[in-house]
C-alpha cells in the first residue's frame, strides 16, 4: 500500500542506470594524461597487473585524449602510449590538444594559442632549451618544430580516432552535443564541447565517459563520467575500467614528494 502511494505521488527514487559492457570484454579507459609520464609509467603497471589479476578476458585499453602539453613530458607520454600499442590492443582518441599541436605547424595563429595553453611544455620536452625558445619568433618556433619533432610522433597522433562504442558506453574526449545522435555527432563537439554536454540532465541514449575537464574525483553523472582529475595538476591520473555491468577506477597519485601510490576504488 505505501509503495503504491509512493509511486502516484512521484516519491520512489528512480532506479539507478545500469549500463554494460559487451560480454567477455575488459576496457580501461584513461583520462588526460597531458605530459605526465611518471604517472602513465605506474598506471600502465597497474592496468597490467590488474589485468593480469581479474581473469581471461578481451582487454582493451583506451586513452581518451589530451596526451600532450602542460606537464614535463609529452614527448615521453607520446613514445610510451604508442610503444604499449605494439604490445597490447590499445585504442586512443583526439582531444582538442592533439589537435592545436597538429594544426600549429602549419598556422601561426593556432601555434600562437597552442604555447599558451601548455604547448611550450610540449615543445620543451623534446630537447629544447628554455634560453634558445625565448629568442625564437612564432615563425622561427614553427620552422624548428618541423625538425625537433619526429614525423613518426605526428602521424601517430594524427591516427587518433573521434569516438568509440562500447556497449552502452561512448567513449569521447571532451563528450557529445545533446541535440545529435550518437552517429551524427561533428569532430569539433567531440574534442572542444563543454557547457552545453556538461549542463544537459537528461539521460543520452549511450553513458558518456569522457575527459577534457578536470573534476577533483571522477564525476559520475550517471549519465555522462569524467574522469579527468587534473594529473598535470593535482597528480593525480585516472582509469576507469568497464567490464559487464560494473564499474571501478584506477589511479596513479602523486604525494608532495614525487613518490607515486596506486589507488584502487569499485564504482
Amino acid at each position: 500500500m505505501l509503495d503504491s502511494i509512493r509511486k502516484i505521488f512521484g516519491l520512489t527514487q528512480p532506479e539507478r542506470r545500469i549500463a554494460r559492457a559487451p560480454e567477455g570484454e575488459r576496457w580501461y579507459v584513461i583520462g588526460d594524461v597531458h605530459g605526465r609520464k611518471d604517472l602513465l609509467d605506474a598506471l600502465k603497471v597497474a592496468i597490467e597487473d590488474d589485468d593480469a589479476e581479474a581473469g581471461k578476458a578481451d582487454t582493451t585499453v583506451v586513452f581518451l585524449g589530451d596526451l600532450v602539453d602542460r606537464g614535463p613530458d609529452s614527448a615521453g607520454v607520446i613514445k610510451l602510449a604508442r610503444k604499449w600499442g605494439k604490445e597490447r590492443k590499445v585504442r586512443y582518441l583526439a582531444g582538442n590538444h592533439e589537435e592545436m599541436f597538429l594544426q600549429s605547424f602549419d598556422d601561426k595563429e593556432v601555434l600562437r594559442h597552442f604555447l599558451k595553453h601548455g604547448g611550450r611544455e610540449t615543445v620543451l620536452s623534446y630537447g629544447m632549451k628554455r634560453k634558445e625558445y625565448n629568442k625564437l619568433k612564432v615563425s622561427d618556433l614553427q620552422e624548428a618544430m618541423q625538425d625537433l619533432v619526429p614525423k613518426k610522433d605526428r602521424e601517430f597522433l594524427e591516427s587518433f580516432e573521434e569516438m568509440i562504442v562500447v556497449g552502452d558506453y561512448v567513449l569521447a574526449h571532451a563528450g557529445i552535443n545533446p541535440a545529435r545522435p550518437i552517429d551524427q555527432q561533428k569532430r569539433s563537439d567531440l574534442l572542444w564541447i563543454r557547457e552545453r554536454f556538461l549542463r544537459h540532465k537528461e539521460p543520452f541514449s549511450h553513458v558518456v565517459v569522457h575527459g577534457h575537464t578536470i573534476f577533483e574525483a571522477v564525476e559520475d553523472q550517471e549519465h555522462r563520467i569524467g574522469i579527468d582529475t587534473g594529473a598535470f595538476r593535482t597528480g593525480r591520473l585516472t582509469a576507469m575500467v568497464i567490464e559487464g555491468d560494473r564499474r571501478r577506477t584506477i589511479q596513479a597519485v602523486a604525494d608532495e614528494d614525487g613518490a607515486i601510490s596506486i589507488e584502487k576504488v569499485d564504482a
